[in-house]
């Protein structure tokens, strides 16, 4: 590799801190004071691009100078040209400053990102296409989150909601079906995955870079999925793009290639192959492992706990109705079902939402469940009789969906009763970890 600079300079206050061993540090706003070092470093990958090189670069330095209020570097990463790239990039970082030129011997934009960002010193690093089809508006509100210490990495979206692209239908199919498999089969949240445009925190790219095996196109969406599963936060800016005519992608290699990431990656992911815990941040750091006051501990657990329990009884129930009602009446059938059902409620409750183990306490649980129970059938049988009542004959249908809503009326005061009545103790005195 080698390297052409125009900006001269030591590590400073914004240096890289090492990050090995341990938690990620916690996430901090960057110094605002002057300093040798630039804050981010844009990095440019280029293939045989000898016509758009120069305009692009001085576009880019011109917007930057404008407008960027931190210091910067642009730096030219050469994959490997054949034509004259080498030579415009050179003469770009002899005459402006904060242009650095980076030769590679070997293709691969990703390759070329993993070499640059490894080797900068700047504590934000991101990269856009040298057609710079993306409105540059968008850039700094691209690394704003990053610089305050808001988010790990920020990517540019052609598929948000405000997002304003001007490309043909080919391309729009293909980037939506590639995204739509992203997250289908690896679970994939962030909507744009091929934007070229995208920044880092140097202390996570330090950490994340090792774990991403492609040196191609793939690099970019292998690094988001791995950032997303390691709990990073993801900050996503709708951006301005228009598609270039000219674009030397070739897309049916470039689909298949990533096709084939996506299936190394779902394999690791599924056998645990990843370190990601490396990738966490330091407990504290996130405003979920802060204790609040008043909240009380391990009710988001408990909410999920009741809402799967309640979710399988009201099944159990409505089964219990339909087979009690063959040989009785519906009042008769509804007490029934929600007798028997009630009590295998109060029991996957009693174990599964608020962890109560042993027979201690069964009975007295039971019996206040029955009183929960009980509240239900008034609910219920009260529903029930206004039907009848306003219709006279009700089909079998009609009946369950007024069912169903009185049940679900129901369940809010039934989590409050279990939570504040039946299962006091346990609720507030066991331990839960908030993460």
């Amino acid at each position: 590799m080698t390297t052409t600079d125009s900006l001269r300079s030591g590590p400073g206050a914004h240096g890289r801190r090492s990050t090995r061993g341990g938690h990620l540090p916690v996430r901090e706003h960057l110094p605002a004071a002057p300093s040798a070092v630039p804050v981010l470093d844009v990095v440019v990958p280029v293939y045989n691009e000898e016509k758009d090189l120069r305009p692009c670069v001085l576009r880019l330095h011109d917007h930057l100078s404008r407008t960027f209020p931190y210091a910067f570097r642009i730096t030219v990463a050469d994959n490997a040209s054949t034509d004259a790239t080498p030579a415009v990039a050179a003469r770009l970082a002899a005459e402006l400053r904060g242009v650095r030129y980076v030769r590679l011997e070997e293709k691969g934009r990703g390759r070329a990102l993993r070499t640059v960002w490894t080797d900068s010193d700047a504590p934000v690093l991101a990269y856009m296409d040298v057609d710079l089809s993306t409105d540059l508006n968008a850039l700094l509100p691209l690394v704003a989150p990053l610089i305050s210490g808001h988010s790990d990495l920020a990517i540019g979206s052609r598929l948000a909601r405000s997002a304003r692209v001007v490309r043909g239908s080919k391309r729009e199919f293909i980037s939506r079906a590639y995204n739509l498999i992203l997250r289908s089969s690896l679970a994939a949240g962030f909507s744009d995955a091929q934007c070229g445009f995208k920044a880092i925190r140097s202390e996570v790219a330090e950490r994340l870079l090792p774990m991403v095996e492609d040196s191609g196109w793939f690099f970019d969406t292998e690094l988001l999925v791995l950032a997303e599963r390691a709990g990073l936060r993801i900050h996503e800016v709708p951006v301005d793009w228009i598609d270039d005519p000219d674009s030397t992608v070739h897309i049916v290699r470039t689909a298949t290639e990533d096709l084939k990431g996506v299936w190394r990656v779902g394999r690791a992911l599924a056998v645990g192959a990843l370190p990601l815990d490396r990738l966490a941040r330091p407990f504290g750091d996130d405003p979920r492992d802060r204790a609040l006051t008043g909240v009380p501990r391990g009710l988001a657990r408990q909410l999920v706990g009741f809402c799967v329990v309640g979710a399988l009884s009201t099944l159990f129930y409505l089964a219990l109705y339909s087979l009690f009602r063959l040989g009785v009446g519906p009042q008769l059938a509804n007490g029934g079902a929600l007798l028997v059902s009630a009590v295998a409620n109060t029991a996957a409750n009693r174990r599964l939402t608020f962890g109560v183990r042993g027979r201690s306490g069964a009975v007295r649980h039971q019996a206040q469940g029955l009183v929960v129970f009980a509240i239900g059938l008034a609910l219920t049988s009260g529903s029930l009789a206004a039907l009848g009542a306003a219709t006279g004959s009700p089909s079998h249908g009609t009946e369950l969906a007024v069912l169903i809503t009185a049940n679900l009326a129901a369940t809010v005061l039934r989590f409050l009763l279990l939570r504040a009545w039946v299962f006091p103790a346990r609720a507030c005195s066991e331990p839960e970890d908030l993460r």
